[in-house]
């Protein structure tokens, strides 16, 4: 299996994993479906030009942020944090699993996932 498709499928565990822990959690899913897009507003970074877009694009679509909120989280007893990092890592793994990549500043559509796949090589 080739690390692309390895990718995306570890993309659909997040997200099948985010999902499930939520729903055992007894998230709310008004809360899921207002936030679960949320991270989606790093593209307004693209108004700025590909460098910046790329840069507010990745910070919110990469594990280590909503990890630590889920961490803190926990850590403190704050279950609404642990519900929207839960609801942030599910959408990381379904846009993993659709095939969106984090970006580099060549391009919106110029993704670690099609550099796996050998288009931008």
């Amino acid at each position: 299996m080739n690390p692309r498709t390895v990718l995306r499928l570890e993309g659909a565990a997040v997200f099948a994993a985010a999902s499930g822990a939520f729903v055992v959690l007894d998230g709310q899913w008004w809360l899921y479906l207002l936030l679960i897009f949320a991270p989606d507003l790093g593209m307004a970074g693209y108004a700025a030009g590909p460098s910046i877009g790329s840069r507010t694009y990745n910070v919110l679509h990469t594990y280590s942020l909503p990890l630590l909120l889920a961490g803190v989280g926990w850590w403190s007893a704050t279950p609404l944090a642990v519900l929207v990092a839960l609801i942030w890592l599910a959408h990381i793994g379904i846009d993993r699993a659709i095939g969106f990549g984090l970006k580099y500043p060549t391009g919106f559509k110029d993704t670690h996932l099609d550099r796996l796949r050998g288009i931008h090589d």
